[in-house]
């Protein structure tokens, strides 16, 4: 249930009606905007008498949220959350760039990758030390080792780093990572999620490839449940009968989740469509649709890497896409660079 108050309401009626409230043991959100102010209201709110609240002096309106998903619901949060790391905002009118190869592999890659990146207008450099691999014999990643050279990079370039986690043991090695991505396969580990949920820092939560857009913002539930509400949905492509791409990239979860929810919503096209020439059409076909950011992979060298060359596209084409978004991105009310919040 969402109460949205008057402007300039009376304090002390907002305090009598949330102490009335609370006896009921209902947990209150406050939510402060430019223009009003919401109480969001999670637990059993059966019990409670919507046209007697509605007739409160302080209230302007009274709705109940009829989905499953409730922080994550827009009626609960009407303003879009904007999620700040250092000087980089996430959402809210900014457009963010993630970018770096799929794996680290060496000290020498990832710092070079990491120099291009943000050479050419790169927020975030993007790296995986895990790698979720579909054969156990396929190269692993290089674990806490490509932390410690992620975490170096940043030192270097002043990039951010988001890096992905794939087990509940292996969070004590993040201390240091500023985003921490929950991949695919783990968008419905709960139990992961919980534990996420117990932080503070900004949580990448990728859309499982055979999961529905509820599915995923339910999976954001567990983790904004916990108290941690800084999440970040991301799209990665869906599995379909479709074969000549790697995933079919559901460009249209943008407005649904824009409609549906308050978090930003970033696009990984590099994985959507596992092929390196359509990173860039895909690319801008995201940033045309609304989204808050790619997550894009570069490589140096994408014929030798040891994971995903094949849609990894090299620093120069990055510098070109990042070009053409800046001219782009104005028209559909974003920026490039900038934080506007």
């Amino acid at each position: 249930m969402v109460i949205v108050l008057k402007e300039n309401p009376n304090p002390q009626q907002v305090n009598r009606l949330k102490n009335w409230l609370a006896e009921m043991n209902i947990d209150i959100h406050t939510i402060v905007g430019t223009q009003s102010t919401v109480l969001g209201l999670v637990g059993d709110t059966s019990g409670v008498d919507i046209e007697l609240i509605r007739a409160l002096d302080i209230v302007e309106d009274v709705k109940r949220i009829q989905e499953p998903f409730k922080r994550a619901n827009r009626k609960f949060h009407p303003l879009d959350t904007v999620i700040t790391i250092g000087d980089t905002k996430i959402g809210g009118g900014n457009f963010t760039l993630m970018a770096g190869p799929c794996s680290v592999e060496s000290r020498e890659q990832i710092l070079s990758i990491a120099r291009d990146v943000a050479a050419n207008g790169g927020h975030i450099l993007r790296g995986g030390a895990f790698k979720p691999r579909t054969s156990p014999y396929a190269f692993q990643g290089l674990r806490g080792l490509g932390i410690e050279l992620l975490i170096e990079a940043r030192k270097e370039t002043g990039l951010k780093i988001v890096t992905e986690i794939m087990d509940i043991s292996q969070l004590e090695l993040f201390n240091d990572v500023d985003i921490i991505q929950v991949g695919a396969r783990n968008m419905q580990n709960f139990e992961l999620l919980k534990e996420l949920g117990k932080s503070r820092k900004p949580i990448l939560l990728k859309r499982g490839l055979s999961s529905t857009i509820q599915e995923l913002l339910m999976s954001a539930e567990y983790i904004m449940a916990g108290g941690n509400e800084n999440v970040i949905l991301c799209e990665r492509g869906i599995r379909t009968f479709e074969t000549a791409t790697r995933n079919t990239l559901d460009l249209s979860c943008v407005p649904v989740l824009k409609e549906t929810s308050h978090l930003p919503v970033v696009i990984d096209p590099s994985h959507a469509v596992g092929v390196a020439r359509y990173v860039y059409s895909m690319s801008l076909a995201a940033a045309a649709a609304g989204s808050d950011g790619l997550i894009i992979e570069v490589h140096n060298d994408p014929a030798h890497a040891m994971c995903d060359g094949a849609q990894s596209i090299t620093p120069e084409a990055f510098g070109g896409l990042a070009s053409k978004l800046s001219e782009l991105l104005p028209v559909v009310g974003k920026s490039i660079g900038k934080t506007q919040n």
